[in-house]
């Protein structure tokens, strides 16, 4: 049994990996990273569905101090990078760099991503950026394509149907427009 630990963007993105990963049999332990949502009401609407993505599936799961100042600084310098540019690549690499000290201090060997399941972001970055922070940490990369197979359609179906919360836009302050926020 591989202890894995999973970072979550977000509990709809989550649903098909943990349930993927569960089924092989594996230790899984969600994290949730969130410094990169804005507004904070955002952070906890998120925050909620992951707790509740985490009871349904009978996982353990981290949530992250919600320290988005963090996030801001180190992203910075690339506010005015379209989205898929390189601010979005360094915030992977912050998000997995959170993550590869997290499976470190919850003993877990292996480490992997559900950024992979949305059709908007470059998978073979994404496993390559993952590969490199486990590596630095001493961890082994579990490279998954979750969107393969139907796997976001299904990520859409199933958060649909036990009723997680679905964001609108990525969840960064550039990326904030004012309007996505409903009351879902």
């Amino acid at each position: 049994m591989k202890n894995i630990l999973l970072h979550v963007c977000c509990a709809p993105d989550g649903t098909v990996p943990l349930i993927e990963l569960v089924s092989e049999r594996n230790n899984v332990i969600g994290f949730f990273y969130g410094n990169n949502i804005h507004p904070y009401e955002e952070f906890l609407k998120r925050k909620e569905a992951a707790l509740r993505l985490a009871e349904l599936m009978n996982v353990k799961f981290i949530i992250n101090n919600y320290e988005p100042e963090l996030w801001i600084n180190s992203t910075r310098e690339y506010a005015s990078e379209p989205e898929r540019g390189k601010r979005c690549l360094l915030c992977f690499k912050i998000q997995l760099e959170s993550s590869a000290e997290a499976a470190l201090k919850l003993n877990c060997q292996f480490l992997s991503t559900t950024l992979t399941i949305s059709p908007h972001k470059d998978p073979g970055l994404i496993n390559s950026i993952g590969k490199e922070v486990a590596s630095r940490y001493g961890l082994i990369w579990v490279e998954k394509i979750w969107r393969k197979n139907s796997g976001f359609q299904r990520s859409v179906h199933l958060s649909r149907e036990i009723g997680l919360y679905r964001q609108t836009y990525c969840g960064c302050i550039y990326s904030f427009r004012g309007d996505e926020l409903s009351d879902e």
